[in-house]
This record gives C-alpha cells, sequence and structure tokens, in this order.
C-alpha cells in the first residue's frame, strides 16, 4: 500500500491484535514488489494486507512468493492489485469493500434528505437575502415526505442506502438489470428502467459500477427526462454521467447535484460557483477515523484464515464483471 498509509489505517491497538495473530513486521510496508526488502518479505509471506497503492501482484510477483495462499485488502475495489494469476494459483481473496460502502453510503443518505429540502438552493437564496426568512410566504418550501428516489445500481453501496431508506417516508425506485424479483420484494422496492427511474425521480443517486460497456449510463437524454428541480447524485464514477451534458443542465438551473466524482476530477471553476452544485473532492469513502473499519476488518479475516475458517467476505472471480 501507499507507505504514509499504513499507519492511518492501523491504530497501535490494531497492530497489536494482528502481532497476537500473524507474524509480520509492522515496519515493513512497500508500494513496490520489486525491490530486495520486498522480495525477500515475498519468499517467506503467506498473505499480503493490501490497500490502496498495493502494485499488481502478477506472475512475476507470485514466482517471488511461492508460500503465498491469500489476498487480504483493506480498501475498496481489488481490480487493481489482483490479477488473473491470483486467480489461477488460486488465492483466497477478500476485500474491505463492505466496510468502504458503509461511509459513502451515509454520506449519499445525507445527500438525498439535504436534496429533497432543496438545501443548496435555498441556502444560497438565503446567504444572498441576508434578511429574515418568512417561510409561510412561500410557495412549495419542499420536503421529504413520499419524494421519489431513484437508485441506479442494486450495487453494495445501492443496497446500504435502500437499507437507510427504509427509514424514511419515500418512495424508491431501482435500476439494476441483474436484480431479481425476488432480491427487489426482499429490498422492498419497485424495479423500472433506467428511463422511467429519471422521468419519475426527484433525486436520482447513481451507484453502477464503471463497467467497460456502461459508458455514460446517464446521457443527455437521460437527463432531459428529468423533472425541473430534481437532484443528480454520484458517489460511484464520474465517468458513469455525460459530464457535458450535465454540466449544461447545472448552468441553466434546470437540474441540482450532489457530485463526490467527476471526471475529470477538476471540473471547470464556473460549476464550483453555482448555487445548485455541491462538489466534493471524493470524501465520500473512507477517510480520517473511518480508515479503522477498514484495518479492523482486514485483521477479523486474517484472524478467521489462522483459524482454518474461510474468509467472511471472500472477493469470487464470476462476481468480479459486475462489480467495481
Amino acid at each position: 500500500m501507499h507507505g504514509t498509509l499504513a499507519r492511518k489505517l492501523f491504530e497501535p491497538d490494531a497492530l497489536d491484535r494482528l502481532a497476537r495473530i500473524a507474524d509480520f513486521d509492522h515496519n515493513l510496508v512497500v508500494d513496490d514488489f520489486t525491490t530486495p526488502e520486498a522480495r525477500a518479505a515475498l519468499s517467506r509471506a503467506e498473505i499480503v494486507v493490501s490497500s490502496w497503492g498495493c502494485p499488481r501482484i502478477d506472475a512475476a510477483v507470485l514466482a517471488s512468493a511461492p508460500k503465498l495462499r491469500a489476498v487480504v485488502d483493506a480498501a475498496g475495489s481489488v481490480k487493481g492489485p489482483v490479477t488473473n494469476a491470483c486467480w489461477n494459483r488460486p488465492l483466497a481473496v477478500s476485500s474491505a469493500a463492505w466496510a468502504n460502502a458503509i461511509p459513502v453510503a451515509e454520506y449519499t443518505l445525507a445527500a438525498i434528505l439535504f436534496a429533497g429540502k432543496r438545501v443548496l438552493p435555498l441556502s444560497a437564496g438565503y446567504r444572498r437575502q441576508r434578511a429574515a426568512f418568512d417561510w409561510r410566504a412561500v410557495e412549495n418550501v419542499p420536503g421529504n415526505y413520499r419524494r421519489v428516489v431513484g437508485i441506479v445500481g442494486a450495487s453494495r453501496v445501492g443496497r446500504m442506502v435502500l437499507g437507510f431508506l427504509r427509514r424514511h417516508d419515500l418512495r424508491v425506485l431501482v435500476h439494476d438489470p441483474y436484480l431479481t424479483r425476488e432480491e427487489a420484494c426482499a429490498l422492498g422496492v419497485k424495479v423500472v428502467g433506467l428511463d422511467e427511474l429519471c422521468a419519475l425521480s426527484d433525486v436520482v443517486s447513481i451507484h453502477d459500477p464503471a463497467l467497460p460497456e456502461a459508458g455514460h449510463l446517464v446521457d443527455a437524454r437521460r437527463l432531459a427526462l428529468m423533472r425541473p428541480g430534481t437532484t443528480v447524485i454520484n458517489t460511484a464514477r464520474g465517468s458513469l454521467v455525460d459530464q457535458a451534458a450535465l454540466a449544461a443542465e447545472l448552468r441553466s438551473g434546470r437540474l441540482d447535484a450532489v457530485l463526490d466524482v467527476t471526471t475529470p476530477d477538476q471540473l471547470p471553476s464556473s460549476l464550483h460557483d453555482l448555487p445548485n452544485v455541491l462538489l466534493t473532492p471524493r470524501v465520500a469513502g473512507s477517510h480520517g477515523d473511518e480508515l479503522h473499519r477498514l484495518a479492523d476488518a482486514a485483521i477479523a479475516e486474517v484472524a478467521r484464515y489462522a483459524e482454518g475458517q474461510p474468509f467472511m467476505h471472500p472477493v469470487l472471480r464470476r462476481e468480479l464483471d459486475r462489480t467495481a
């Protein structure tokens, strides 16, 4: 992983817990498997505990690691470090993506509820007005009762958001071609086509993985289907939305947006000044003390491996084609 990341992930007590389970050197953190130090460690390693910044574990790396049997990833996606060579050995792979999904879902819930209140434009107007606000004199003050929320993608994060939304008096639509009728019933949601979701929703929140065939899942045509005042929330991948088309809709004031991810990362400065747009720099995922949850998840998996038990959160090769 990145050299400075380990101390942010693992608190001293976490390192002590890991030391009681496994023989490891807490001073050895590598982001390059080709160094002599890394090769020496790989030659005797049974488990790699990885996170953001881990190099690819390819055939050459595996040749240097004859005893390697598992990868425990304390991050989101394993598609960066885990290659086909890992599955060919095969290695057992675990991911803390479920733990990283929690703050993303929390961020999304907050954004959905704020969107229902139209907090962004109301706050901007209130700031400009700088005077007492008489809500009784304003027609159509927004709210969240029976608002329609469209969830694009019943992914790990998407399903967690759906769970959070159950506590609120909202109507929820979902679009996901992989979601079965039985799963939809269990989640208590209505499955619709993406066009219908865009046309009917007051809030559209995107949680699909950015697969090669996905392209601009929400393109100019689907943005045009959305009603005036609809809020687009994206915590997944910027490439899933046609950024130029969205920017045009935002500049016109027809739509609102909460964007934690964009493509490119740095959008035109003019968008930052719009009252109907909230841009955040990829803060929805794990940061600060939330990183400790990822470390705890990884330690729990190492403990299960040491006890001869299967991973609680395994990554299965057959599922990678439709996950982030």
